[in-house]
Parts: structure tokens; sequence; C-alpha cells
């Protein structure tokens, strides 16, 4: 019984470990077979690029990395399905990137659209401006010589002088001697005007001429050497005078003060008429130019404008502030307009553009290019690269790239450009990706870009692995069961 017991255990464990042998080859020949048919071995053998909706599906990306795709539907190790890129129809002629929407989606994504049009193009730049004192109408004196203030009749800051009028009187010990030069000048003409000798007659004339002309030098006035030639009697002081209307700003030095060249003794501003500075940015840059008509308002004076044009444009730029500083001119005759004031500037730019624009929001600004979305027929759009002008008024010159007429997209072009750039890219990827043929599983499918295998198969390719030997075993860890020693039963053991 022991010996009979022992042979049918015996036949039992090689009975199972034959179905065991089978079961495996089988799993295996499922695999290998799938594989051959381009298929992951989690995905149904009937989902091979399938129409949707009457379009033909391309490939298969992965929803996580556009540059892994698959030529059937699989997963990826997350469990997401692999997104369907369709071929959407476009003709060969058509630019990359070129886009199509149905009207549906157009309407819900609110796409708008306007026309470029030919048309004149001015502006009007607004800015803030600083009132100051007009620099060709001030006047700083100096005296031409060391002294002393004997009188001062100006004396206080703000005060309002005429022309000539005399601000203060200066002695100075050289414009004695030289006072007295000139009278003994005058004295040694009147004696030689009946000499003999020419020369003699004409060296006395030019004595008298060259010490009058020190004396204007020194800035001695008219009236004072016409009276010194009249009364022959030396004037102790000299007379300093306003040189214009205006307004003394600074008084730099006092009565019984020694003063020398170095001293300013006065500063005084013709109000007449002032200056302004405003700063205009890069942008504004271009329509801006001397002459242009400017009208000013102040909070300081409500109520009036004042009308004035630009006299400048300064050749740099500001470095801190990246604005040009602009010099404009306004007169003001009732001196209601005073320096240091702050004032609104608006400029009327004399420059006209007659040139093809289209509406500002349209433009896509990437940074290494400007591009507009054309349409190119119901639900069609091209990028197109665009060369832009001045903008004013909401609307921007295109210099190159549209004609008159042609249509183009003002509302979410982004989500557009977004779609186009896919495209884009999807068909470089297709040009550069060798061809399959049907049923194979490229090396690429299902890959990650770093390579290794295919990621719905845990990075074998199992197309690539061969069919088992006839005869053989349907298992890669085969052995000959027949081969096998026979242990015996368990008695034997």
């Amino acid at each position: 019984m022991n010996g009979r017991r022992g042979t049918m255990n015996g036949r039992t464990w090689i009975g199972a470990a034959i179905g065991l042998a089978v079961g495996i080859a089988g799993a295996y020949l499922v695999m290998t077979y799938a594989g051959r048919d381009g298929m992951a071995p989690h995905a149904p053998s009937a989902a091979r690029a399938p129409e949707a909706d009457g379009r033909r599906v391309l490939f298969y990306r992965n929803p996580m990395n556009p540059e892994v795709t698959s030529p059937v539907p699989i997963k990826d190790s997350m469990g997401m399905d692999y997104i369907p890129v369709y071929a959407d129809g476009a003709v060969s002629g058509d630019p990359g990137g070129t886009v199509r929407i149905d009207p549906v989606t157009m309407q819900n994504i609110g796409v708008r659209t306007a026309r470029a049009e030919r048309r004149t193009l001015a502006r009007e730049v607004r800015t803030v401006g600083r009132v100051d004192f007009n620099e060709e109408r001030v006047a700083r004196l100096h005296p031409k010589t060391d002294g002393w203030i004997e009188a001062l009749s100006v004396g206080s800051t703000g005060a309002p002088v005429s022309e000539d009028t005399i601000l203060l009187a200066l002695y100075s010990p050289q414009l004695v001697v030289t006072q007295e030069e000139y009278l003994l000048a005058l004295e040694n003409r009147e004696k030689l005007a009946e000499s003999p000798y020419p020369d003699i007659r004409s060296g006395a004339e030019e004595l008298v001429v060259s010490t009058r002309g020190r004396l204007r030098l020194l800035d001695v006035p008219e009236h004072q050497i016409t009276e010194l030639e009249l009364l022959r009697r030396i004037k102790k002081t000299l007379h300093i005078h306003s040189p214009f209307d205006g307004v003394v700003v600074n008084v730099g030095a006092r009565q019984g003060e020694f003063v020398t060249p170095e001293t300013e003794l006065y500063t005084i501003a013709d109000l007449s008429s002032v200056w302004v500075y405003v700063d205009v940015y890069e942008s504004d840059l271009p329509w801006v130019r001397a002459g242009d008509h400017a009208v000013m308002t102040l909070a300081a004076v409500p109520g009036r404008t004042f009308e004035g044009l630009i006299t400048y444009v300064y050749p740099y730029m500001e470095p801190t502030t990246r604005t040009a500083k602009v010099r404009l001119e306004f007169p003001n005759p009732n001196q209601v307009l005073k320096p240091a004031m702050f004032a609104d500037i608006t400029i009327h730019a004399s420059r006209q553009v007659d040139a093809v624009v289209i509406p500002a929001e349209a433009v896509i600004r990437s940074g290494a290019r400007e591009q507009v979305f054309v349409v190119r027929g119901p639900g069609k759009f091209e990028p197109r690269p665009v060369t832009l002008g001045v903008s004013a008024e909401g609307l921007t010159q295109v210099v190159n790239g549209l004609e008159p007429g042609e249509e183009v997209v003002t509302s979410a072009q982004f989500l557009i450009d977004s779609e186009s750039k896919l495209k884009e890219a999807t068909a470089k990827m297709m040009e550069v990706t060798p061809a399959v043929a049907p049923g194979a599983v490229p090396a690429s499918a299902g890959t990650t870009p770093r390579g290794g295998g295919d990621a719905a198969t845990g990075g074998h390719d199992m197309a690539a692995m061969p069919a088992p030997a006839a005869g053989a075993a349907e298992n890669p860890h085969h052995h000959d069961m027949g081969a096998m020693p026979d242990h015996g039963t368990g008695a034997d053991q």
C-alpha cells in the first residue's frame, strides 16, 4: 500500500507541475502576440487608432508630458488615459501653427475680430511740468574790480526793477586812477591839438580813446563818462545798473562790504516769459518735436489755461527715470506764473502718421517677437509675425506683416496662441518621428524622453522578445519535466 500510495503521489505532483507550466506558457504567448500587435498588455485589442467624430487619430500623447506619445490608446503609470491627437484637416499649404475652431467653441471663449485699416494717427501727450526761469533772461552781476559798496539802492530780494535802475554805488581805487588818466588824456589832446606834427596829434587822440575804452571795460556807465568829460571832476563811486526789467532773485552783498570780481552782487530774472520742463517717456518721444503746441493748467491759477510751444528736446535720457527732458516756453505778461510751480501739460503733437493700424489688444508680445492671428476663413486662424510702429488712441501701427482689410483676432487670442503652439510643436515632432509599420509599436511609444522601455509594460518591449522554440514549454524559465529525477514516494524518502 505504501508503494502504491507513493506512486500515486508522484503522478499527482507531475500533473500539477505540467499544468502550471502550460499556464505560464499561455500567459507568455498572450503577452507576446499582444506586444506584436502594438498593444499594451492592459489595453484592449479593439482600441487601435479609432475614428472619433469623423476625425482620424494621429497618435496619443501623455497627459502630463506631450513629448511622450503612443500610436494606440494606453494609460500612464498613474492610470490616466493618453489624450488622442486628431488630424484637423489642415491643408499642406497652411502655415505652421494654423488653428481651426468650431463656431460653438468660438462663441464660448469669446473670440472677437477687427479689420486692419489705413488711417491718420495723431497723439496728445499728457505729462507734468515744472515752471522755471527763462535762462536766457537771467543776469548775474559781478564787479570788474575790487572795491567797497558805498550805497545800496535796491537791497531786498523779490524787488521789481526796471532797465537802467541804479542798484548800488561802488568805490574802487582802480576806477579813480583810470578817471584821472582819462582827464589827463583829455588835457593832453587839447594842448597838442595845434601841434604842426600829425603824429603827435594822432598820438594824443589815441591816448584819449584807449583810456575811455578802459573805463567802459570796467563797466563805468556812459552817463558817468559824459559827466566826467563835461565837469572834469573825478567821481568817487561807480554806479551799477539793472540790464533789463525784472525781479531781484538774490542780493549778494550789503552796504560797506568789500567785494571782488568773484562776488555776485545781484541775480536778476526777467519773468515776462518762463520755461517749463516736462519729462516724456520713450514711447511718447517719437511724437514730440520742437514747435509743437502745448496747453498748460495750474492748480495755483484755477480757471485759466496758458498756451506755449516746445522750444527744445534735450538730446539725452535721464538714467534714473528713463525719460527725456523737454523744454517749453510760455509768455507771462502778468507774472502769475512763478518759478517752481507744478503744472499739468498737454502736448498736441503735430506729427501725423498715415499708417495701417489695428487695435493694440490684437498684438501678442512674447518678448522675442510680436504677432497677430489673422482670420483665414470661418474658424481658421493663422499666426503671423508683424513689425510694429507707433501707438496712439488705442491703435498700433503695423509697419510690415498686414495689409488693409485683413481681419485679426482681438480677444481670446492667448487661448488660440496656446493651441497654435501645441499644434506647431506636434507637427515638428511628427516630422522627426520615424515611420512605423502597421501593427507595430515604435521604440519611443509610451516612453519618456530619457528612454528605457514602454511605460505601460514596465520598461520591456514585448514585441522585441523572441517566440518560444517549437516543442518547448511556453515558459521563459522552462525546465524539462521529463529530465527531472523521480524522488520516489514519501515512503522511499
